[in-house]
C-alpha cells in the first residue's frame, strides 16, 4: 500500500509542475508578429505626392472627404477602396444634403495628368462640393506616405 500512496503523490506532484515557459515563449512570438504587422495595415495607401510650393493637405477631419488614386491606379474614397465606376455615386452618398464640402484629391505622381484632371472635372460636377484641392508636398519634403 505504501508503494501505491508514493505512486498516487508523485502524479498530483507532477500535475502542479506543468511548465509555462512554451506557452509564454509563444504568446510573446504573438505580440511581437502583430506588433510589426499593424503599421503596415494602417498605411495600407501609399502616394507619392507631386512637389509644389504650396502645399494642400488635410488633417483627416471626420468630415472631409479623400480621394486617392495609388500608383497602381486604384481609387479610394477616404481608405475605402472603390471600382472607378462607382466613384461619383460613392461621393454623392457620403455628401449627401451638405452643400460645402471640400474634397482632397491625392494622386500619385505616376498618374497621368489626364486622369487626375478627368476625376476633378468628374468631383466638380457633384452637387454639394464647395472646393476640390489637389494635395502637394512641398519642395523640402522627400515622400509622402498617407494612410
Amino acid at each position: 500500500m505504501r508503494r501505491n500512496n508514493r505512486r498516487l503523490r508523485k502524479k498530483r506532484a507532477a500535475l502542479h509542475d506543468l511548465s509555462m515557459t512554451s506557452l509564454i515563449d509563444t504568446a510573446l512570438t504573438l505580440l511581437m508578429v502583430f506588433m510589426i504587422a499593424t503599421p503596415a495595415i494602417h498605411n495600407a495607401i501609399k502616394v507619392t505626392l507631386p512637389k509644389g510650393n504650396s502645399q494642400e493637405t488635410s488633417s483627416q477631419k471626420p468630415d472631409e472627404l479623400i480621394v486617392f488614386i495609388d500608383k497602381n491606379g486604384d481609387f479610394y474614397v477616404n481608405k475605402v477602396k472603390v471600382a472607378k465606376t462607382d466613384l461619383i455615386p460613392e461621393i454623392k452618398k457620403i455628401i449627401g444634403n451638405d452643400l460645402e464640402r471640400t474634397v482632397y484629391v491625392k494622386a500619385d505622381t505616376v498618374i497621368s495628368y489626364g486622369t487626375v484632371i478627368e476625376l476633378v472635372d468628374d468631383i466638380k460636377f457633384v452637387g454639394g462640393i464647395k472646393y476640390v484641392a489637389l494635395a502637394t508636398q512641398k519642395h523640402a519634403q522627400a515622400k509622402s506616405s498617407v494612410a
